[in-house]
């Protein structure tokens, strides 16, 4: 397999004529290149007007490589040739290298270019690349690689030091400018040449230099577009793409530039990042994501190219299918969101991250699924990763330095049995699948605190959903060991601590990188101002902000999380009735119910049949003044019950569970474990507290307002029931109700609260 290697632009802030008279001074032999025995020139060339200078050397280069394999190949050099190619002209330099020591087993391709910076005509930039072809040596084809790609990174650290050096030995010399060249004059003649004054001579090349150095920006503006050459993706996270023109140049990275904004990478590291920023500006036909973005990617798949081009451009679809872009910059916090949700960004951490402290044990999962549905909890999500990418870029202007992850702080005080909601549980894992493959490597670590016992059951469930990397980034403090030396203290100045964490911060800062709103802002003494906390308390969300059916804000979902909504909405009138049937296969299954009464009351029983059910029946035609009724309010499918007129209870029915009455805003929470085999049905139906009494009450059954229930169901196999820590407490059924009237939260035999 051919391996292909590209290294960043290299920047000398010299003129390239003196970085050509500093780079000729390596030759024949450079003591700063212990590799290279020496080198012989071949071949040497000069065009008619001295434009063109050619040279090909046969370079010598010392065996780096284990004893055995210098056996085996039984040679002490290793020959390669290299091809020079000045134009003084344009001036250019390129430098093609081939190996010409088994060459039929490995072939090594090299390619160099010196040019003038684009921006800058008084500065030079270097690029390098190389592709590596092993197809056989001796067995030792993985070593040769290693020992190939150590040369090539050596190289690349050496050849910005070898110039530096030699232009410092030019300066020694007196040397510290060279004239650019300049075109034969046709009808001069030597001698007049030699006639001239010196200055005069002088104030020619100044004049002619300029002249040249316009025509070469001339003659390479492209007719259609600007001239520069873009070293350096500007600092913008993913959903603002970079529009640049597919050509070579635009995918070149200045070297000085990613040390400032991306980091310290190594040789191979930097090569995989040109390379992957190759590649998606032709899949994206000129629009790339930002080069840390592309390094979060790469960084996620341990710079295996292939790999983080695979992730990347899943996640490319995805944003694009999602219309994220769109979304995140039309996106607005729902009101409940403000009011309700636990969570902010609150200063930095002693890196200078944005940290975001969310109190997880204050979080009302199910009300907040309720209120904005696990499309609106996954939008305000993706808003968090969003603004977060957008910080760490402010960060990393204001600091200069690159600051490319936030800091996440994780408190779980108030964390019970109420938080392993299955529904809420079942949000959160799609929630994290979706953060993980889109916003890798976005997170420096997570600080976990005042974990409480039931954690480590939490902790079990959604460990086996975080990638490998993000795991490793997590801390944990039980109790109070937050607290003093090696907890908080070590990652987030005591300033910025919140009080109820131990810290001097009243009451947590907002975030220094937005402007701050004047309503933020509260006197506590006469020349002090301190800022309220944005990070809510959370609480539960009140019934009243629970909104029934699947367009839960009442626009087009964008982001499905699954294929139908987790929960479902019915609607029922008089004499109406909703049920589930359920097919168990297996004794000792366990139903689970999960609904709210949204308004009015209703009947919930959980029946079993003797008799198998497979479809539902056909409604029967009308008749009489109730089969009126039922012709305009009960004649669908959907509001029918399964349980024939003709059916005895106890005979070809039974109720396994009680009837519970359920009345307006309450939560009703249960499970029944299945002791046989065949047919349950969930059933709910609008509840009448007194029957007719009178024809009129016909009419008034026709304009009554309907029952509203939203509810979530499911089955667990028997084994997997047994086998969860975070199924039920026990195997006995039961119900659990929370009364609106109440603050209360109230668990049942299935911890869904």
């Amino acid at each position: 397999m051919v391996q292909s290697y590209q290294s960043p632009v290299r920047v000398y802030k010299y003129p390239f004529e003196l970085v050509m008279e500093a780079y000729v001074r390596r030759f024949p032999q450079c003591d700063m290149i212990p590799i290279m025995a020496g080198t012989d020139v071949i071949k040497e060339t000069t065009s008619k007007d001295g434009a063109i200078h050619q040279v090909s050397r046969r370079c010598r280069l010392h065996v780096e490589a284990p004893y055995l394999l210098k056996k085996i190949m039984g040679v002490e050099f290793i020959y390669f040739v290299q091809t020079n190619t000045l134009d003084r002209r344009n001036r250019t330099l390129t430098i093609e290298a081939y190996n010409e020591s088994f060459s039929s087993r490995v072939v090594i391709n090299e390619n160099c270019k010196y040019s003038v910076h684009p921006e800058n005509s008084d500065w030079t930039c270097f690029e390098q690349t190389a592709a590596l072809d092993i197809r056989s040596f001796f067995g030792f084809e993985s070593t040769v690689e290693k020992i190939a790609m150590k040369q090539y990174s050596q190289n690349i650290s050496k050849g910005k030091e070898i110039i530096e050096y030699f232009i410092e030995e030019l300066r020694k010399d007196g040397i510290t400018s060279v004239p650019r060249w300049q075109e034969p004059t046709p009808k001069a003649t030597p001698e007049v040449c030699v006639a001239k004054d010196s200055k005069k001579i002088e104030n020619e090349g100044e004049s002619s230099s300029e002249e040249m150095d316009t025509r070469d920006r001339t003659s390479s503006t492209p007719s259609t577009g600007s001239t520069e050459l873009q070293l350096g993706a500007s600092a913008t996270h993913l959903p603002n793409m970079d529009k640049l023109n597919l050509n070579d140049d635009n995918n070149k990275l200045d070297a000085d530039y990613i040390k400032r904004c991306l980091g310290d990478l190594t040789p191979l590291q930097e090569s995989r990042l040109i390379q992957l920023k190759k590649w998606v500006a032709e899949l994206q036909k000129g629009k790339v994501p930002s080069d840390t973005c592309l390094l979060r990617f790469l960084r996620a798949r341990d710079f295996n190219i292939e790999k983080a081009r695979e992730m990347l451009s899943h996640s490319l679809i995805w944003r694009k299918k999602n219309q994220i872009d769109k979304l995140m910059a039309e996106y607005q916090e729902p009101q409940v969101v403000k009011d309700y949700f636990p969570g902010g960004w609150h200063q930095q951490d002693k890196e200078g991250r944005p940290l975001y402290l969310l109190r997880l044990g204050q979080m009302d999962v199910k009300g907040l699924v309720k209120s904005i549905g696990e499309e609106g909890l996954l939008k305000h999500t993706l808003h968090i990763c969003e603004e977060g990418l957008r910080l760490t870029e402010e960060a990393t202007s204001s600091q200069g330095r690159p600051v490319t992850t936030w800091t996440l702080l994780v408190d779980l005080e108030g964390l019970n049995m109420r938080h392993l909601w299955r529904p809420g549980i079942r949000t959160l894992l799609k929630i994290i699948e979706i953060v993980e493959a889109n916003y890798p490597e976005t997170m420096s670590c997570v600080l976990i605190i005042r974990a409480p016992r039931v954690f480590p059951i939490l902790w079990t469930l959604v460990s086996t959903f975080i990638d490998d990397n993000t795991r490793s980034k997590f801390l944990f403090y039980g109790g109070n060991d937050y607290q003093g030396t090696g907890g908080l203290i070590d990652f987030m100045p005591k300033e910025n601590i919140p009080d109820f964490l131990g810290g001097d911060c009243k009451r947590g800062t907002l975030s220094r990188f937005g402007p701050v709103p004047e309503s933020m802002y509260t006197v506590m003494y006469p020349d002090e101002l301190e800022l309220r906390s944005i990070v809510h308390e959370g609480g539960l969300v009140p019934k009243s902000m629970y909104q029934p059916g699947e367009d839960i804000d009442g626009t087009r979902q964008h982001i499905p999380l699954s294929e139908q909504s987790m929960y479902h909405s019915v609607s029922l009138g008089r004499g109406q009735v909703h049920e589930v049937v359920l097919l168990i296969e297996e004794p000792g299954s366990v139903i689970c119910w999960d609904f709210d009464v949204m308004k009015s009351d209703v009947l919930f029983s959980v029946l079993r049949t003797k008799v198998p059910i497979t479809h539902r029946p056909e409604p029967q035609s009308p008749t009489g003044a109730m089969g009126v009724i039922d012709a305009v309010i009960g004649s669908d499918d959907q509001h029918r019950s399964v349980i024939e007129k003709s059916w005895r209870e106890g005979y070809e029915y039974f109720r396994v569970e009680p009837q519970l009455v359920c009345h307006d805003g309450e939560s009703i929470q249960g499970s029944h474990v299945t002791s046989y085999m065949g047919t349950y049905v969930l059933q709910w139906r609008y509840h009448e507290s007194a029957p007719h009494t009178s024809p009129l009450d016909i009419i008034d059954t026709i304009t009554a307002p309907k029952a509203k229930i939203m509810y979530y169901y499911e089955t667990l196999k028997s084994a997997d029931y047994r086998g969860s820590m975070t199924s039920l407490q026990s195997c006995q059924s039961g119900f659990s109700s929370l009364s609106s009237n109440t603050n209360k939260s109230v668990t049942s035999s299935c911890p869904s609260r």
